[in-house]
Order: C-alpha cells, then sequence, then structure tokens
C-alpha cells in the first residue's frame, strides 16, 4: 500500500511540473511571439509628424494641384545605409520643418517612372520633383557615380538641396 502512494505521489509530482512548465513557457510566448504590433504609419520612421503621400501618383497629383515640390525618398527596410540616413533625417529639426513645404513620399519599391533611376536603382536614393512634374537632374549628393544618394554625414547637404529645391520653385512662379 505505501508503494502505491509513494507511486502516486511521484505521477502527481511529474504531472504537476509538466503543467507548471507549460504554463511558463506559454506566457513567454504571451510576451514575446503575440505581442500585438503597432501599424506601420507612411512615414516609416522617417518623420512622423509630416505629412506623406502613399503612392507615386498621389504625390504627382498633389505637387501639381498644390504647386509643391516633391521629395521622394528611395530606401529599404532592411538596408544599413537607409536606416542610418533615416535616423539622421528624423532627428534633423531643421530638416524636419523644412520638409514640411514639400510633398514627401517614401518609397521601399522601384516605380515604373524610368526618370526616378536615371543613374541607376540604389537606395538611399533622394530626388526632387517640381510641380511641372520634372526630375530636377540639378539637384544632386555628392558622389558622381551615384548622383542622388545620400550619407548620414550628407545631411547638410541634403539640407541645402531642399532649400534649393524651393527656391527654384519661387523663382521659376
Amino acid at each position: 500500500m505505501e508503494k502505491n502512494y509513494i507511486s502516486i505521489s511521484l505521477l502527481l509530482v511529474a504531472v504537476a511540473y509538466t503543467l507548471a512548465k507549460d504554463l511558463g513557457a506559454k506566457d513567454k510566448k504571451d510576451t514575446n511571439e503575440y505581442k500585438p504590433k503597432l501599424p506601420q504609419t507612411l512615414s516609416r520612421g522617417w518623420g512622423d509628424q509630416l505629412i506623406w503621400t502613399q503612392t507615386y501618383e498621389e504625390a504627382l497629383f498633389r505637387a501639381k494641384s498644390g504647386n509643391k515640390p516633391i521629395m521622394i525618398i528611395h530606401h529599404l527596410e532592411d538596408c544599413p545605409h537607409s536606416q542610418a540616413l533615416k535616423k539622421v533625417f528624423a532627428a534633423h529639426k531643421e530638416i524636419q520643418k523644412l520638409a514640411e513645404k514639400f510633398v514627401l513620399i517614401n518609397l521601399v519599391y522601384e516605380t515604373t517612372d524610368k526618370h526616378l533611376s536615371p543613374d541607376g536603382q540604389y537606395v538611399p536614393r533622394i530626388m526632387f520633383i517640381d510641380p511641372s512634374l520634372t526630375v530636377r537632374a540639378d539637384i544632386t549628393g555628392r558622389y558622381s557615380n551615384r548622383l542622388y544618394a545620400y550619407e548620414p554625414s550628407d545631411i547638410a547637404l541634403l539640407y541645402a538641396n531642399m532649400q534649393k529645391a524651393l527656391k527654384l520653385l519661387k523663382t521659376e512662379l
């Protein structure tokens, strides 16, 4: 009889241990694996307080109807160069303020408009388009082999190019 009690006790301890282990694992999954993800905004981290357009076609329409230049940012979410530029861009207060004067779009895909990749499809690539829907080939970065590329260290040049795009708009009016 005593052997039965010992066997039943060991069995109960084993079952209790297994159940407790499963519950602990389930709690871990609940906090990590099943954590609800927040919806991604159109800014994709480039400036959450700015107004971003969803499609290239929408940006073209808004530029023409609002008489504003477009600033188009081509990037990839898993590109370390894009991520580094995004971090500096989002933190630069003057750029964020100046960006309010543009129709903004950031694309993680290539458009069918070949004018947006005149020197190749690389990222990050920032281009300006005036309200007449002309790509401003005269507003470039510092690299001769990637004309529209910017690095985090080029943030002052990007700011100057944004000012140039707005100044050209005023002189063309």
